[in-house]
C-alpha cells in the first residue's frame, strides 16, 4: 500500500499570503475612508467659518460615526457645540477627544474651556466642581506643551479671576505670568494686563496691553481681545494699533474693519469710511464668541449717526441693538437722550 502524505500547512504563511492578496482591496477601502473623512472635515470647516454651526455639527456627527476614534473630529465637534452654546454636548465631545489622545495639549485646553462655559450656566455647587475641573485641564494643557500660550493665558485668567475656593488665586498667577513672560514677553505683558483687568485696575491693564502691542504679539485673538478692552474704555489710539496689527496677521479677518471704524467714531473722524466698514463687517463677520456681536455694531452705528446729528438714523440703530441685546445699557440710555432732544 502506498503511503499517503499530507503536507503540513504553515498558518503564518497562509496569513501572510491572505494579507498580500487582500491588501490592495484594504488599501483602497482605507483610502476611500480617508478621503471621505477629509471631505467631511473640509465641508465642516467651510460651514464653521461662515457661522453655520448647525450644519457643521451635522457633518461632524456623521464623520464621528464613521471615525469614532478620531480625536480631531471630536475636538472640532466640541468647538462647534461651544459656539452653538450647547454646553453639555461640547463637554462630552471634548472629553472624548481627551480620552482618545490624552497627550494632546490642545484637547485638554478645550476641555477646560467647555467646563468653564458650562460652569457659567450652572448652579453654585455644580459650577464650583466644573471650575475646578476647568483649571485642572488648563494646567494639564500647559504641562504637556508650555508653548501652548492660549492654554497658559486661560490658566492665568482663571487664577486671577476665580476665588480660592474654586482653585484660583492671584498668588498662583504671579509665577505663571513670570514663566510665560520668559517664553514670550508680549504674551507676558498681555497676561499681566488681563490679570489687572480681572481686578478692575483698568489703567494698569491698559499700560500692560500697550507694552504687549509694542512687542507685536503673534496671536490675532490676543490682539483683538486688547481691542475689546480699548473699545470698552474709549481708547481710539490703541484701537487703531489693534486694527493695523490684526490686519497684518490675518488679512481676511473682518475684525480690523470693526475696530478701525470704532476708533474713527470715537475720534469723530471719517464718518463715511466708518459707516462703510461697519456695514461691511456686518455682512462678512460670522456669529462667533470671539467676534464683536451684531448688536454691538448697531450700537456703534447709532453713535456714528448721533455724532452727525442724524437723530432718526441713530435711534433706528440703537433700537436694532436693543432688539438683539435687550441688556445694552448704552443703547437704552442713548434712546432716552435722543427722545429728550
Amino acid at each position: 500500500m502506498r503511503a499517503t502524505f499530507v503536507a503540513e500547512v504553515n498558518p503564518i504563511k497562509v496569513t501572510l499570503l491572505a494579507a498580500l492578496l487582500l491588501s490592495p482591496a484594504l488599501q483602497n477601502s482605507h483610502a476611500t475612508t480617508r478621503v471621505q473623512r477629509d471631505d467631511s472635515l473640509k465641508a465642516a470647516h467651510e460651514a464653521y467659518d461662515v457661522g453655520e454651526y448647525a450644519k457643521a455639527a451635522q457633518l461632524l456627527q456623521a464623520a464621528a460615526m464613521q471615525n469614532p476614534r478620531d480625536g480631531e473630529i471630536h475636538l472640532f465637534l466640541a468647538k462647534t457645540y461651544y459656539e452653538l452654546q450647547q454646553n453639555d454636548a461640547a463637554v462630552v465631545s471634548a472629553e472624548k477627544a481627551v480620552a482618545l489622545d490624552p497627550q494632546k495639549s490642545l484637547y485638554h485646553e478645550w476641555l477646560g474651556k467647555t467646563y468653564g462655559e458650562k460652569a457659567g450656566h450652572a448652579g453654585m455647587f455644580s459650577a464650583l466642581s466644573l471650575a475646578k475641573k476647568a483649571r485642572k485641564e488648563f494646567e494639564r494643557a500647559v504641562e504637556l506643551d508650555e508653548k501652548n500660550f492660549s492654554a497658559y493665558q486661560a490658566l492665568i485668567e482663571f487664577d486671577c479671576s476665580a476665588p480660592g475656593i474654586a482653585g484660583g488665586g492671584e498668588d498662583k498667577a504671579r509665577p505663571e505670568i513670570a514663566k510665560l513672560a520668559a517664553l514670550d514677553p508680549a504674551e507676558g505683558h498681555y497676561a499681566q494686563g488681563n490679570c489687572r483687568r480681572q481686578k478692575k485696575d483698568f489703567a494698569a491693564a491698559a499700560d500692560e496691553f500697550t507694552k504687549a502691542l509694542e512687542l507685536h504679539p503673534k496671536s490675532v485673538e490676543l490682539i483683538y481681545d486688547i481691542g475689546d478692552h480699548a473699545m470698552k474704555h474709549d481708547e481710539p489710539g490703541m484701537l487703531l494699533i489693534v486694527a493695523e496689527q490684526g490686519a497684518q496677521l490675518a488679512p481676511s479677518d473682518p475684525r480690523a474693519l470693526f475696530y478701525r471704524a470704532v476708533a474713527f467714531t470715537l475720534k469723530k473722524e471719517r464718518p463715511d469710511d466708518s459707516e462703510r466698514m461697519l456695514r461691511e463687517y456686518l455682512q462678512r463677520a460670522p456669529l462667533r464668541s470671539t467676534f464683536p456681536a451684531p448688536w454691538r455694531v448697531h450700537e456703534w452705528l447709532g453713535r456714528l449717526y448721533e455724532n452727525q446729528q442724524k437723530t432718526q438714523a441713530a435711534a433706528e440703530e440703537f433700537e436694532a441693538s436693543l432688539k438683539l441685546e435687550p441688556k445694552s445699557k448704552y443703547a437704552r440710555e442713548a434712546l432716552k437722550r435722543l427722545k429728550k432732544g
